[in-house]
């Protein structure tokens, strides 16, 4: 019976699925994210997370244990070096899943997971609110206001020419 047992076994052998989930926890970790289905990022998600907790603690102990889990000494060092580094304060949730609709081919849910601190798209979308479309009713006005600042910028620039003429004479002397 399969009471209580909710890990996804992605229709492979155990040896099979953990050589997986390592070898896609590696490449989480050096390129910090990664396309994949849907159901392979939530198996991910919950196989590195417990070694990027593992990583806030810069032992021998805890190197080996995660080390035992990855087989890669260049994923464990970015792990425990910069990684661990941004997420010293936070307290979990250290990745985050975005679905990216269907794969064309077999029509499979795909997603990207990514690591939470190093997501510099998320963080620009949000700095950044572009311009929406309007209708040209609300245009009209909006160039007619514009009109009279661009008069102004040009009585303004004939006299920095003035200013900057003198200037220039002065260093051909």
């Amino acid at each position: 019976m399969r009471h209580n047992k909710k890990f996804n076994h992605l229709g492979r052998t155990a040896s099979h699925r953990a050589a997986m989930l390592a070898n896609m926890s590696t490449s989480l970790i050096m390129h910090k994210r990664i396309t994949t289905t849907l159901q392979k990022a939530k198996a991910l998600r919950m196989y590195v997370e417990p070694l990027i907790s593992k990583a806030k603690e810069d032992t021998t102990a805890s190197r080996r244990v995660v080390f035992s889990y990855l087989q890669n000494k260049y994923a464990v060092t970015e792990l425990f070096g910069e990684i661990a580094k941004k997420i010293a304060d936070r307290p979990g949730g250290y990745t985050r899943i975005i679905k990216l609709g269907t794969r064309a081919n077999d029509g499979a849910d795909m997603a990207f997971i990514e690591l939470v601190d190093y997501d510099d798209n998320m963080a620009k979308t949000e700095a950044k609110k572009g311009r929406t479309r309007r209708s040209r009713k609300s245009a009209a006005p909006k160039a007619e206001a514009t009109a009279p600042k661009a008069e102004e910028a040009k009585v303004e620039e004939p006299a920095a020419e003035v200013a900057e003429a003198p200037a220039t004479e002065a260093a051909a002397e």
